[in-house]
């Protein structure tokens, strides 16, 4: 019986097409893995390489440059060093902070401070960004460029403490709350 059923049995195949078709999708299949796996391989490879350098500059890194030459640096050598990018990307600039008082690049103020200028920054964002801008020179260590976005976000501060303190003059007891802020924003030296 078994033997009858093996005799009867109709031919297998491997694939659903035969004869021409069979070989015309081998080649398109061929040609499009040679060319789009390597392209794909590249892409990510790239993409891959180019995430500590994007992480460095959504973190306002200090020293989000010496990230970016290290990972072309892990490019060429076929992603050795891309290791060590990814990891100080990460990391916490203490080092850098007590030598140049501050964990951010110089890109940090100068974003917040046009994000300022706009109206886009909420007043407890602008006063530690002025400590900050403060702290660095006393410490010597505000650019030209960086005395200019604090000087523009002071200017900023100002017309908000007026804008703040004109309605609060209509009663009685706001003068003295209103006046508070300006009496500590003076006291801070700011």
């Amino acid at each position: 019986m078994a033997l009858s059923c093996l005799l009867v049995a109709p031919g297998a195949h491997a694939s659903f097409l035969q004869g021409e078709a069979l070989d015309t999708m081998a080649n398109v299949l061929a040609w499009v893995v040679l060319a789009l796996v390597p392209c794909l391989g590249i892409a990510l490879f790239w993409i891959v390489h180019v995430m500590p350098e994007k992480i460095a500059e959504k973190r306002h890194h200090p020293q989000k440059d010496a990230i970016h030459t290290l990972c072309l640096l892990s490019l060429v050598f076929g992603g050795l060093l891309w290791p060590i990018a990814w990891l100080w990307a990460y990391t916490r600039p203490v080092a850098y902070k007590m030598a140049f008082g501050t964990e951010k690049h110089e890109d940090f103020f100068i974003e917040h401070g046009e994000k300022a200028e706009r109206g886009e920054l909420a007043q407890e964002h602008i006063d530690p960004l002025l400590h900050e801008l403060n702290a660095l020179e006393r410490q010597g260590h505000l650019t030209p460029e960086l005395r200019l976005v604090r000087d523009r976000v002071r200017a900023v501060q100002g017309m908000g403490d007026a804008t703040a303190v004109a309605p609060a003059t209509a009663t009685a007891a706001a003068p003295a709350t209103a006046a508070a802020p300006a009496a500590a924003t003076q006291a801070r030296g700011v």
